[in-house]
């Protein structure tokens, strides 16, 4: 039954429970009728800072960062780690001073694969009173003693605005960014744990990271082995971070899109990338050559909004404008894409607009953190609301919370190739998935992919395999769902996936 369908009929039988005499608080509490269709935004939460920059920790708190209290531009006086299990007042915060003299401010970040430390690349530097010039330090934040320290090792190249991402070797990629404000870094660099940094000279590239594509390349680790990038101007490239680095141009052109235009990986080698004029195209890459298809846009040109691949595998995509940065034609009602038909289904509407420097991930817990917007912007959202998915609702009128499965047993680490036991709560098991932990900033979530396992049950175990190699899956850490007969997922167990 289609969604416009059940749509229907449901709202058929809620007439029919008012003329019986109910009302809209009786039927659901508080919650509107049809969560289960589009989910519901929370209230607003205070955060502590403008979160320019967030990520998912290996234990399953959130890193955050970019501005002081009052949420002025800065990351060098203060940094964030929230715990979602505790919920959302002051006391689940932990506020912290960057003593490290960097300002993280625009910087890059990724959890390192082998250690789950997040390591910081570049940052901000004023000049002469000037702010916006670059830096070449390196931090990073331990998750296990929440502390930030220098690496004591800088990139060979200041950078600004660096895409980071993790590759099928288990090393670091670091594209892009500025030295300052009239010169590009246009030389990618590769950072080993244990080893430190190569630069990658023969790479060296303006169209693919450089003066025309500075700001966060899109790059993804490719299942070819390679990265694949595409650029805001539409030519794409294949990059092979070994040695000093290869860079070949693939015959793909696509429409022009911005740096402020969300994509993101939403299965293995599949690309769903928004461009100019609320075009949308999904780029696969899993053949010899890569190749794109049209696909319904948005709706409107969403500028510094987010898309965020669900639990469940559906894109969540939320916030922007029309115009960038600007309070105009503003997007407060989000939007979920189903791969399956590449159809849009309306979702809820958030209090907040969230435009420059907002952010949107997934949580362990399967809801979507949605937050900051500000130093510059129409407004200072020194705050956030979280949304829950109608995965999470009872698939009828009543917007009450389904029961949920529950992960009993399933182990800390897995490998390529080789299966895992994990072990519920319930037998019927639907659907086992995994997504890679978050890592956000300027529209961007760096290592973001989702992958359908397959698996066979009996009763409440489960024998899980996991992808095949580091081409489809990188090193690192990944969230494990796993659904009930009725579509509702487990809260995640976060595993480290490696050799």
């Amino acid at each position: 039954m289609t969604t416009r369908r059940v749509t229907r009929l449901v709202s058929t039988r809620f007439a029919k429970a008012l003329l019986l005499g109910g009302t809209l608080t009786a039927l659901h509490a508080g919650a509107a009728w049809d969560t289960y269709v589009k989910g519901s935004f929370g209230p607003v939460v205070n955060w502590p800072l403008i979160p320019i920059h967030v990520v998912l920790l290996p234990d399953g708190r959130v890193l955050g960062y970019g501005t002081d209290g009052q949420g002025n531009q800065t990351g060098q006086f203060t940094y964030d780690v929230w715990d979602p299990v505790k919920g959302t007042d002051a006391a689940s915060h932990l506020t912290l001073p960057n003593t490290t003299g960097t300002d993280t401010f625009c910087s890059g970040q990724i959890v390192l694969p082998a250690s789950g430390a997040v390591l910081l690349t570049g940052g901000d530097k004023t000049v002469n009173n000037v702010r916006n010039y670059s830096v070449n330090d390196v931090n990073l934040f331990d998750y296990r003693s929440s502390a930030l320290y220098s690496a004591q090792q800088p990139m060979a190249f200041l950078r600004w605005y660096p895409t980071v991402l993790t590759t099928a070797a288990g090393e670091v990629l670091v594209l892009g960014g500025r030295v300052d404000p009239n010169t590009p870094a246009p030389t990618p660099e590769v950072y080993t744990e244990g080893k430190g940094w190569r630069s990658l000279t023969t790479a060296t590239n303006d169209d693919a990271y450089g003066i025309n594509n500075w700001s966060y390349p899109r790059a993804w680790q490719a299942p070819n082995g390679k990265v694949f990038i595409a650029t805001k101007l539409g030519g794409t490239y294949y990059l092979d971070p070994a040695g000093t680095g290869k860079l070949e141009k693939t015959s793909l052109t696509l429409s022009a899109s911005d740096e402020y235009l969300t994509s993101l990986m939403y299965a293995p080698g599949k690309i769903l990338s928004f461009r100019k004029l609320n075009k949308a195209v999904v780029i696969d890459i899993n053949g010899t050559t890569p190749k794109a298809t049209n696909v319904t846009g948005v709706g409107q040109d969403r500028y510094h909004g987010s898309a965020t691949v669900m639990a469940d595998g559906k894109v969540f995509v939320s916030g922007g404008s029309f115009v960038s940065n600007v309070a105009n034609g503003v997007a407060y009602t989000a939007k979920i894409w189903n791969p399956a038909n590449n159809g849009w289904t309306t979702a809820a509407t958030a209090a907040k607009m969230r435009l420059y420097h907002s952010v949107s991930m997934l949580l362990p817990d399967g809801r979507i953190l949605t937050a900051g917007g500000g130093a510059p912007g129409p407004v200072v959202n020194l705050n956030g609301e979280i949304y829950t998915p109608p995965y999470l609702y009872k698939q009828d009128i009543t917007g009450t919370l389904a029961t949920r499965p529950s992960i009993t047993s399933a182990p800390a680490t897995a490998t390529w190739g080789v299966p895992i036991t994990v072990t519920a709560n319930v037998s019927g098991i639907s659907k086992v998935t995994l997504v890679k932990t978050g890592s956000v900033t300027h529209t961007v979530d760096f290592d973001q992919r989702f992958i359908n396992l397959s698996y066979t049950a009996s009763g409440s175990t489960l024998k899980v395999s996991m992808p095949a190699s580091a081409n489809v899956a990188p090193p690192g850490y990944y969230m494990l769902f796993v659904f009930n007969s009725a579509g509702v997922p487990s809260v995640a167990k976060i595993i480290k996936l490696n050799s």
